[in-house]
């Protein structure tokens, strides 16, 4: 018989291990020795027990040499085991740890004798004679979880806390998750023995007391009370837990045909498809080969490792600053603005009245100063703001689309019109100029500051306004004289459907970026949605061409201008964030991706110093500390598109992002060196109601996170 590669002995002070090599050394050549983490046993003081609870513990390598805070892993056994049970997924721990899959973690590892070891993890009712029922959920959430705050380097916040366990171990650490959102960010659930609405007759949730009321062992009502559909409505959707469920396709059948709802594979995936329908949850299911035992848990509980180790934290999420800007009703991003004073100007569409004003009917444009003046205008249709800029002068420049009459010239107007219109340092509207296809569609959804005081605003039109419409959609470029008149406007299409996003202005060039369902004019189609970028003279000519990504679906979202004369373009490749950088002549000059397994996106570029850029989107997975939802990504660059950093913020809810998974942010650079990023959230801040609000933060660009 082997020896172990482990001995664990007495309470955590006392650590006593052997580190044993696989093999002999078979030549000059040293092999490398796996640090390995430590098993010992301790005890916690309990109240609410009036006893001890026993309880295993991992704790990473190089533990006691260190000082940094660790998460914790609560491992809860199934009926009948002990605190032994769980303590064979050390190697499990070590080799994740050391590949880097997860973070180094501390795992706890409670004994459950009470119920005759059936006590389900909950507080009993039961007062029977023999194992009367304990507060044993009370016992674990409260007392041992402060014991092990006390006694262990962890970081009491939900963030660093995973709760797990099998069968009835399962059902314990769903329990956990969803009636402590305060506790646990994050649940492993395992075979869990989970029954809808009641357990089987021949369940053993019937016979120890558990779910007993008095002097009856089995109570209808205390186990629904106590049981998940109670829980899912009751749910905070600001405090997410993230959920992996897995279960044996091997599971035992229940004989009798009116049980069959109740294997736990048909029980598992009820309960997948309950919290996936949760606001509060975003949850896994997988199924593997096996049965109710360790074959399937042992690899089941790699792969929830793999899913949400990562997610732990010590550091708690950075959230949005409030207050957030916007009203009762919808409400959408629509452009920041940098001024040399230091001062800042939004824009926003609004679903209500903003400060006081008088709203017009359905979405408003809407131009905040902050912490000055508020300007709302429109008409009883729609009006967006997709982009605000600065003019020297201190006024700014706002442009989008509208379906009235806005500009008082349009009477009757039932379709799309673009929009730019010009607002004075104290909020005066200075002149709206109003344009498009009569009877079809058009769009602003960039727009750039010319030298001069005019502006230069891209989108598309459904017309025919430079020429003949070359598809359903052609891309529009136009530019408007500081007075407001419309100088000219380039149409830029191919078969396909083709939009504008993001535009950029250095000396005498203009770049554009968007997306073509087909070739567009000058560029190879790349298959599925392509990203494009396009320049163009001060005039209006077009000088090159270019497209980007691959066979999937991409798109440019925006473009900047670096210090060194570089025009980059971000966006999303195939569920990635793409940026590339590309000289005067059109020739790339760098790629950068950051990719997640969910989904990532860059929104919006602005230019730093020492051709440096800060990229700012929205992720849906991991690349800093996840708030929750999607969240506002930020990544700063260097002059060769290496990543000098990368961070996320949030709130527990959507950011960033709007329904239909576009992005809806904007960023720019500010005097100080700082990032002005403004964007839509659905999350609660402050006094704001949490059903669509926008947010303006400022980003320090050393940390990508708001200062």
């Amino acid at each position: 018989m082997p020896l172990p590669r482990w001995i664990a002995v007495g309470a955590p002070a006392v650590l006593v291990s052997l580190s044993l090599l696989s093999g002999p050394l078979t030549g000059p050549a040293e092999t490398e020795v796996r640090a390995e983490g430590t098993i010992t046993t301790g005890s916690a003081p309990s109240p609410a027990l009036g006893e001890e609870i026993a309880y295993n513990v991992y704790v990473p390598a190089g533990y006691e040499r260190g000082a940094d805070r660790h998460p914790v892993l609560y491992l809860l056994h199934g009926r009948g085991d002990t605190m032994q049970a769980w303590t064979r997924v050390k190697t499990v721990l070590d080799d994740m740890i050391a590949a880097k899959r997860i973070p180094p973690v501390i795992a706890v590892m409670p004994d459950a004798p009470w119920s005759e070891r059936g006590s389900w993890y909950v507080d009993s009712r039961y007062t029977g004679d023999g194992s009367p029922g304990r507060p044993v959920e009370t016992a674990l959430t409260r007392d041992l979880v402060a014991h092990v705050d006390a006694t262990y380097r962890t970081a009491p916040i939900r963030q660093a806390r995973l709760v797990g366990g099998y069968s009835m171990g399962g059902a314990g650490a769903l329990r956990f998750a969803l009636a402590h959102q305060d506790l646990f960010g994050a649940a492993a659930v395992l075979s869990p023995a989970v029954y809808t609405p009641l357990p089987p007759s021949d369940s053993s949730a019937r016979d120890h007391g558990a779910f007993g009321d008095g002097e009856d062992t089995f109570a209808d009502g205390v186990y629904r009370d106590l049981n998940y559909p109670a829980l899912l409505p009751e749910l905070d959707p600001d405090l997410p837990v993230r959920l992996f469920v897995a279960v044996g396709d091997d599971e035992y059948a229940n004989r009798d045909p009116a049980d069959a709802r109740h294997d736990l594979d048909f029980e598992s995936a009820a309960l997948y498809n309950a919290a996936r329908r949760s606001p509060a949850i975003s949850a896994q299911l997988r199924v593997l080969d096996g049965g109710h035992d360790w074959t399937v848990w042992t690899p089941a509980f790699e792969q929830a490792m793999a899913d949400l180790g990562p997610g732990l934290s010590v550091t708690p999420p950075a959230g949005l600053p409030a207050p957030l800007h916007g009203t009762e009703g919808t409400d959408w991003a629509g452009g920041v603005a940098a001024h040399a004073d230091g001062s800042l100007t939004i824009g926003y569409a609004a679903g209500g009245p903003v400060n006081g004003q008088e709203h017009q009917g359905r979405l408003d444009a809407v131009v905040t100063r902050a912490g000055g003046w508020t300007r709302q205008f429109g008409t009883e249709a729609d009006e967006r703001l997709y982009g605000v800029a600065a003019l020297p002068d201190g006024g700014v420049l706002a442009a989008g689309y509208t379906k009235g009459d806005l500009d008082g010239k349009h009477a009757g107007n039932a379709a799309d019109d673009a929009f730019v219109a010009r607002l004075d340092a104290a909020g005066d509207i200075r002149w709206i100029t109003q344009f498009g296809a009569p009877d079809a569609a058009d769009r602003l959804y960039g727009l750039t500051a010319a030298p001069d005081g005019g502006a230069y605003v891209t989108g598309y039109t459904r017309g025919a306004l430079d020429g003949p419409n070359q598809g359903d959609k052609d891309a529009i470029l136009a530019r408007l004289t500081p007075a407001g008149e419309l100088s000219w406007v380039r149409q830029y299409g191919g078969p396909g459907e083709d939009k504008a996003y993001g535009v950029a202005v250095s000396g005498s060039a203009l770049h554009v970026t968007g997306s073509a369902t087909a070739a567009m004019p000058g560029t190879t189609p790349l298959g599925g949605l392509d990203a494009w970028i396009a320049a163009y003279t001060a005039d209006g000519a077009r000088t090159w061409a270019a497209t980007a990504g691959g066979a999937g679906d991409d798109r440019f979202t925006a473009v900047a201008v670096t210090t060194t004369g570089l025009a980059v373009a971000t966006g999303a490749s195939d569920g990635d964030a793409l940026t590339v950088a590309y000289t005067g002549r059109g020739k790339q000059r760098w790629t950068h991706t950051l990719a997640t397994p969910s989904a990532d996106e860059g929104a919006a570029v602005a230019a730093l110093p020492g051709g440096e850029v800060e990229v700012v989107g929205y992720t849906r997975g991991l690349a800093g500390v996840q708030a929750g939802g999607a969240d506002v990504l930020t990544l700063r660059l260097d002059a060769r598109g290496g990543q000098l950093a990368a961070a996320q913020f949030g709130t527990a809810r959507d950011d960033a992002v709007d329904p239909f998974a576009e992005a809806n942010l904007y960023a720019m650079a500010t005097p100080s060196g700082q990032v002005a990023v403004t964007g839509l959230t659905y999350g609660a801040v402050g006094d704001a109601p949490g059903n669509g609000d926008v947010f303006l933060a400022t980003v320090d660009p050393a940390t990508g996170l708001p200062g």
